[in-house]
């Protein structure tokens, strides 16, 4: 049964359980509307509007339970943050695309754009958390309102969005949100930049990078590349991980609690284990084990 997600004014406190993918609900539309290559994510090269090769009528995928072990590791780490169930239920009013093939391309076309919309409330709503950004949440608020008016809008009006521009004028606040945030962390534990901290900052590339046990505590790692990078045991409180990349980063024993802008597609891409502290909006992703995956 689709679960009823309406938004009824400002968000209070941590509420992004709201945008969370509920698959039961959806009309398998990151399966079908989404392209993927034959590659050490994808077991097979699938064209954008093309099903995947796994789908079943219901909607349901046929090998969920196995799809790393079947080579399909890309459709473990991706999460559409509810744009799946908004266009399925409320842009197209819960009509699908195999009864009315008439709006699948439509639909399709929809669908990326609502998950960068979806994605943009996800990051509102935990910087309307932050404490230390109190000073600009009228602005945020009104960011947060705005996007989810938009994601409103009947599917003509979502295909002539300019997302890119509205993407630019939401990062700028979430930007000012992060550095509020940062600063107080590093004002109130009295963090000093060491040696190798002076190294690490926005879109820094650390492919591999040995970073076992660093303080990353307050750190600015939006759009770093950490892909395969040793993070065993890091302290990566109040550290701003906007779109850093953690494909296979080992976060095993690491301490992301307080960390700012992580996401569960991040963590999904990434190895860790029991001992990883993660914050309480993400869960531990199954493949991770007691020693690391």
């Amino acid at each position: 049964m689709f679960e009823n997600h309406e938004y009824s004014g400002p968000f209070p406190g941590d509420s992004r359980l709201r945008l969370q993918a509920d698959c039961e609900s959806c009309f398998g539309l990151c399966c079908v509307a989404l392209p993927f290559a034959a590659s050490s994510d994808f077991a097979a090269d699938k064209d954008a509007g093309q099903p995947c090769q796994n789908l079943q009528p219901d909607f349901r995928c046929g090998i969920h339970d196995s799809l790393r072990q079947r080579g399909f590791r890309g459709c473990t780490v991706y999460d559409c943050f509810g744009a799946g169930q908004k266009v399925s239920r409320v842009t197209f009013g819960g009509n699908d695309w195999r009864q009315n093939p008439g709006s699948a391309k439509q639909m399709f076309e929809v669908f990326p754009t609502m998950r960068q919309l979806h994605e943009l409330l996800w990051y509102l709503t935990e910087a309307l958390t932050f404490q230390p950004a109190r000073p600009i949440h009228g602005e945020l608020s009104l960011a947060l309102e705005k996007t989810e008016r938009l994601t409103r809008l009947g599917p003509d009006s979502i295909m002539e969005l300019d997302v890119s521009a509205h993407r630019a004028d939401v990062n700028a606040l979430l930007l000012q949100a992060s550095e509020l945030m940062r600063a107080e962390t590093v004002r109130r534990q009295k963090i000093t930049p060491g040696r190798r901290r002076k190294t690490i900052g926005r879109g820094a590339d650390l492919i591999g990078a040995k970073l076992r046990g660093a303080d990353l505590r307050g750190a600015n790692l939006r759009g770093t590349n950490l892909i395969a990078a040793d993070l065993r045991g890091a302290d990566l409180r109040a550290a701003d991980l906007i779109g850093a990349d953690f494909r296979d980063a080992d976060l095993s024993g690491a301490d992301l609690t307080d960390s700012i802008f992580l996401t569960q597609a991040q963590l999904n891409a990434a190895k860790g284990d029991a001992g990883t502290k993660l914050p309480p909006a993400l869960t531990r992703p199954a493949h991770w084990s007691a020693s690391g995956a």
